[in-house]
């Protein structure tokens, strides 16, 4: 056996011995778990960019090179041999799935993709000129546990597995839905037909009696889009699902919570920066070199290029560039997408960005695949979602298996006032 290593703290002349823990890529943590305990000091980390908070099987994330794997598998490999519901499967029970289980997954799927139509009534509560979708999926994914309370307390694989399959199944039913409700639509009914992507663009975009029917190219560009957001290690929406899910909260209310997190301009809103972006370009209110001097003077951001992660580049952003063309030849013009390449062109042949390691991210072209499918702005952090669900349930699950989960409970350094006496109201200033 290898000798377990150990990091140092000196405080005040005394010392103490903080294992060190190793991942399997060979991440290296100080184990701080009883530094209160042994010493009554804390770590101060805020926005907690360098505290590992769990230990995870499921995504491995090395920004310093690029990297972006799923239990495992290179997002590239997913990316060309894979799809969604595929992807889906792996992250939650962490295997590919064999033949048997897909075709039991996509079963269940169907079976799932209809709402209670009590549920039906939670969207009118809602104001459709508001415009807000990711107010009503928040809200009715919370409320869709009221209807199965039989899964608040999951005790068995077989629990998992339909808790699993009615979340991700009844998500797009809810956002499509929620779509529709904003424009004052009829609400289209899902089709069991019709492969998981192809039935949700169907339930955005049909009318009575007219089924939409898209090209396979953009069928698959939803299926690579959801794929790609499927999971990203422990950013923000991730550990607010774990930390609600700390508490044992059914994985209902689990998952609204990270849709709440998400619903963030800083999150789950960046996609839709680049496009207005690219509008403000597209309308004359600023030209490309123009736009790029303003940024060198930061008087604005390049939207949709740098990550907190990646420092080389980001590898899901290659990947949608590629479905982004794809599209294009299937005959989807857009003129911001020539915007876009022009603006990328410019940036990355400049010193200041490269200098900086500000290549495009995923947001910069998954906003142009959504406008280009027709999904209206507001429902870009919805779409991000869903695409999200299975990553935020195979956390959730990972925790709620684990015996060992605490319940998350961060601590802070107070700097408010020190003991003050109470003063009756007619003596105070």
């Amino acid at each position: 056996m290898s000798e377990k290593k150990t990091a140092t703290l000196t405080y005040e002349g005394k010392s103490y011995e903080l294992p060190v823990v190793i991942g399997t890529e060979g991440e290296t943590a100080v184990d701080v778990t009883n530094l209160r305990n042994e010493s009554g000091l804390i770590t101060f980390d805020p926005g907690f960019a360098n505290t590992g908070a769990c230990k995870s099987d499921i995504t491995y994330v090395d920004g310093e090179k690029g990297i972006l794997r799923y239990r495992g598998y290179p997002i590239e490999e997913l990316a060309e041999h894979g799809n969604f519901i595929e992807t889906a499967w792996l992250l939650i029970f962490g295997e590919l799935p064999r033949k048997e289980d897909l075709l039991r997954f996509r079963a269940l799927l169907c079976d799932e993709e209809l709402l209670h139509e009590e549920l039906l009534h939670h969207f009118n509560g809602f104001p459709s000129h508001k415009n807000q979708p990711m107010a009503i999926l928040s809200a009715v994914i919370n409320a869709l546990g009221s209807y199965h309370t039989d899964l608040y307390e999951i005790k068995s694989k077989s629990e998992v597995f339909l808790a699993v399959g009615k979340i991700i199944s009844k998500v797009r039913t809810i956002a499509a839905f929620s779509y529709r409700k904003s424009i004052g639509r009829p609400f289209m009914y899902p089709d069991p037909a019709l492969s998981y992507c192809h039935n949700f663009l169907h339930m955005m975009f049909s009318i009575p009696n007219k089924h939409y029917e898209p090209p396979k190219e953009a069928v698959r560009a939803l299926s690579l889009f959801f794929m790609l957001h499927a999971d990203h290690e422990q950013n923000c929406s991730c550990s607010t699902v774990r930390m609600v899910g700390s508490t044992q909260a059914n994985i209902f209310a689990s998952v609204a919570s990270g849709i709440c997190a998400l619903w963030g301009k800083l999150h789950g809103g960046a996609n839709a920066a680049v496009i207005e972006m690219l509008e403000e370009i597209r309308n004359g209110e600023t030209s490309i070199p123009e736009y790029i001097e303003k940024v060198k003077r930061k008087e604005c951001k390049l939207m949709g290029f740098g990550h907190r992660i990646y420092k080389s580049f980001d590898p899901r952003a290659r990947i949608l560039k590629n479905a982004t063309h794809d599209l294009l030849g299937a005959g989807f013009n857009d003129e911001l997408l020539d915007i876009a390449l022009e603006l990328e062109e410019a940036a990355t042949a400049d010193e200041y960005f490269a200098e900086r390691k500000l290549y495009p991210n995923v947001d910069f072209y998954s906003g142009i695949i959504l406008r280009a499918l027709g999904i209206p702005v507001a429902m870009f952090p919805v779409m991000f979602a869903i695409g999200r669900m299975p990553g935020w349930i195979a956390h959730w699950y990972e925790d709620y298996s684990n015996p060992n989960t605490r319940i998350h409970r961060p601590r802070q350094i107070y700097n408010g006032h020190v003991t003050r006496n109470y003063v009756p109201i007619d003596f105070r200033k």
